[in-house]
């Protein structure tokens, strides 16, 4: 894939949708939330009109705090999984990406400080409507060794979510497909942010 990447959906639509482009605009990746499910569910296409499903995304329990979500190609086959660390991410938002039962990355944000902000200013009437704009968190795709591959950064948006991943260190396919479904994972559950 040619970065930067653009991610992009609609903030304010029942079934999450994410559009995924290259460096060039060309779409690589098309994502759909399962609508009114009581466990998360996603499938990852090859094109918005959703003839081809490349990966799922899945929970593995109901409950979101420190649930897991397993990544799994148009088979089934098992690709690895991410998990948001519970109460760490009240502060600051921290994701471990899993190849098996290896940690292979972590994502974490780049700034407390911009998440606690956005919550606040998010609680004042009218104003708080407004946040997608002011507000832009950046995550950080990090090595166990602390090396950032990839990052994660909001664009200024009003009524939809704009992200840009930029590429920062070399990834094997199998790493790069991971940090990508554990980008969209994270995208998906911090959306109400920024």
């Amino acid at each position: 894939m040619e970065y930067p990447l653009q991610l992009s959906f609609k903030l304010l639509a029942i079934a999450r949708q994410i559009s995924v482009a290259d460096a060039h605009g060309q779409l690589v990746l098309y994502v759909k939330q399962k609508a009114f499910k009581l466990k998360e569910a996603m499938t990852v296409f090859a094109d918005a009109a959703q003839t081809r499903s490349l990966y799922t995304i899945g929970a593995d329990r109901i409950l979101d705090i420190s649930a897991r979500y397993n990544f799994a190609d148009s088979a089934g086959n098992y690709l690895g999984s991410i998990k948001r660390q519970g109460m760490r991410s009240i502060w600051k938002a921290h994701y471990d990406v899993f190849d098996g039962d290896r940690l292979e990355l972590t994502i974490t944000e780049e700034s407390a400080w911009t998440k606690v902000l956005d919550s606040l200013v998010g609680e004042i009437p009218v104003v708080g409507m407004f946040t997608g704009y002011l507000f832009h968190p950046a995550y950080l795709v990090k090595r166990t060794n602390g090396a950032v591959v990839l990052r994660l950064e909001k664009r200024p948006a009003l009524f939809e979510g704009k992200f840009t991943v930029t590429k920062h260190g070399d990834l094997s396919p199998p790493e790069e497909t991971r940090a990508l479904l554990a980008i969209i994972t994270t995208v998906l559950l911090e959306r109400g942010r920024g």
